[in-house]
């Protein structure tokens, strides 16, 4: 069996040079950037932040004996 989580990356018009990207599946997950490219790189970072301080323990920790890892892999 095979799964994926999609999440999505919303590029705005931040004005004044600036791009706003957003992960609207993920609260607080918001950045920007000079370039679509940077305002990318920094929504990641947004999200590397949120779920290491939500999971950040647990996540360092040695995984349960009946555990699986699974990944997020975020493609544009």
């Amino acid at each position: 069996m095979s799964e994926s989580l999609r999440l999505t990356i919303v590029y705005e018009d931040g004005g004044e040079g600036w791009i706003v990207a957003s992960i609207p599946e993920v609260p607080g997950a918001h950045s920007q950037g000079h370039t679509r490219q940077e305002a990318r790189e920094n929504v990641i970072d947004a999200l590397h932040g949120i779920l290491e301080l939500r999971f950040g323990e647990h996540a360092l920790s040695e995984p349960a004996s009946d555990s699986e890892p699974i990944e997020l892999t975020i493609a544009a």
